[in-house]
């Protein structure tokens, strides 16, 4: 006897199908179950069992033997219990054998009295099904929404598996779980926070303004209590919506590592890891490789407050991410690429005490401690940052309500988004793809959209010799630069976009280089 049932599983962010095959004998009882299986998917054999029987079928006193094919992937997780027990199920005949099933996935874990529990990793399984040519997925009620995102396949919503037995037998079908794209509102943004609530540092929301609309890394040097984390967290607030495929692939990241709360992440991702994380918490990793901070950042932003703080193996594992906007993680079980296309923005003191250069308050560090402090953030990392900012301290009529209130962040991102527009119809007119970020724009496309007026190359030429810039420090000057010139609408960069660029890079000078 002989059963053949698929499902999937998830290697890195990506499913990949998995053939559930069963064989069993009229020998005495036994289960084995093969094919490269982690503990999770071994103690299906215990579940499996209860669940039949609670759910009111025979488990089968055969020599049972169950392959998880391809048998050189290895198969993590509780999500193969579904396709074990329809395919074990078949083989004993408690499913007609002549049912086709070759079109249907199954997914989900058992609880020992029949009932289906969620998984994660729902969204790129079902991706993986219908790339298989899989035209029906069964999966948990509760992750149906999920797998609904996905179009052109059929998705049905399973409490049970009495209930799944009796739709396969047609003797009560189960409803398809369908995707209302109405009921997901990607120009959603963070409740409760807004551009608004910050009183004063206007330089520090023209520039974070700036880094929204070309997509640049940003640094933040003030005193205690400036309000770095505040602007930090109202970030996202006036980023450009998500597009639907950049949801979809944010859901990806979110739904492998069990954190998705909703069926669709709609707002940009705000993360703040502790300074205490390890590497493998921030890159990626371990034995089994899961996406780390930077991953589940992707499309939103990183925040890392008191950036001095953290182990330099982490903020050093930062460099190659911010570059190439993925992370590889290779390991003796597998190889996997994760995205990691992400704003980085980072907070800190002067020094150790926090006060060093504050015009009201005395420093209390020795020189050598504030040199210490600072080296903790290396030259390369620096190098990576598009746009330094120092906040002064607030002061008394700022934080006391007697200025006028900032903008609002609804009207901020209406300028971040007349921006992006504007970069993209140029990108269109140059005959490239639109929905490049200043920020990422190759060599070449950096040579064809970055060129100055007279005026502006000669500062740049000022600024590159009195500042000491590298190659990679005057490339970043000039993405600033043409973000500035779309945020005014200006087809050529000028004199004035050059000068308020470097004016984003003084800080290097100020606090690294004396």
């Amino acid at each position: 006897m002989l059963s053949k049932i698929y499902s999937s599983g998830v290697l890195g962010i990506e499913g990949f199908e998995v053939a559930v095959e069963c064989s069993a004998w009229d020998r005495l009882p036994k289960f084995d179950l093969v094919g490269l299986p982690d503990a999770a998917v071994k103690e299906a054999k215990g579940r499996v069992r209860a669940a039949c029987e609670n759910s009111g079928f025979r488990f089968p006193d055969l020599e049972i033997m169950i392959n998880l094919a391809p048998a050189n992937i290895k198969k993590e997780g509780s999500a193969f219990d579904l396709a074990i027990t329809v395919a074990l199920l078949q083989c004993d005949g408690a499913i007609p054998r002549s049912l086709d099933l070759s079109d249907k996935c199954f997914l989900g874990e058992l609880s020992l009295s029949g009932e289906l529990r969620s998984v994660g990793g729902i969204l790129p399984m079902t991706v993986s099904a219908k790339s298989c040519g899989r035209r029906e997925i069964f999966v948990p009620y509760e992750n149906s929404g999920e797998a609904a995102v996905v179009d052109g396949i059929t998705v049905y919503p399973v409490k049970s598996l009495r209930q799944l037995i009796n739709h396969l037998k047609g003797i009560e079908s189960i409803t398809p779980m369908l995707f209302d794209p109405t009921a997901f509102d990607l120009t959603s943004h963070a409740g409760g926070v807004d551009f608004a609530d910050v009183r004063g540092q206007l330089k520090a929301k023209r520039a974070l303004e700036i880094a929204a609309a070309g997509g640049h890394n940003v640094l933040m040097i003030g005193p205690p209590g400036a309000g770095k984390s505040m602007l930090a967290k109202r970030l996202s607030t006036i980023l450009p919506d998500m597009s639907f495929d950049e949801a979809v692939e944010t859901t990806k990241v979110h739904s492998v590592t069990g954190i998705l709360r909703s069926n669709l992440v709609t707002e940009r991702p705000f993360r703040s890891p502790h300074h205490t994380v390890s590497p493998v918490g921030m890159v990626g990793g371990g034995a089994n490789p899961k996406p780390g901070e930077i991953s589940l950042a992707h499309n939103g932003v990183l925040f890392l407050d008191e950036l001095p703080e953290f182990p330099k193996t982490v903020t050093e594992a930062l460099r190659q991410p911010l570059e190439d906007g993925i992370v590889t993680v290779t390991r003796a079980a597998a190889k996997v690429t994760y995205p990691a296309s992400f704003m980085l923005v980072c907070a800190m003191n002067p020094c150790k005490c926090g006060y060093f250069g504050d015009p009201t308050r005395q420093c209390r560090c020795a020189p050598g401690a504030i040199t210490k402090y600072l080296e903790r953030v290396s030259g390369p990392l620096l190098d990576r940052i598009d746009i330094e900012i120092e906040l002064p301290a607030v002061t008394y009529n700022e934080i006391s309500g007697k200025t006028a209130p900032g903008e609002p962040s609804a009207v901020i991102r209406e300028r971040v988004n007349a921006a992006r527009k504007f970069t993209d119809e140029r990108l269109t007119r140059g005959g490239d793809k639109p929905g490049t970020l200043n920020a990422r724009m190759s060599t070449e496309q950096l040579r064809k959209y970055c060129t100055p007026t007279e005026e502006g190359s000669a500062l740049m030429r000022q600024a590159f010799e009195s500042l000491g810039l590298s190659a990679r420090g005057h490339d970043r000057v000039l993405r600033v630069a043409r973000t500035i010139a779309d945020l005014d609408g200006a087809e050529q960069i000028n004199e004035d976009h050059i000068a308020e660029a470097i004016m984003y890079r003084s800080l290097d000078r100020k606090y690294w280089k004396k």
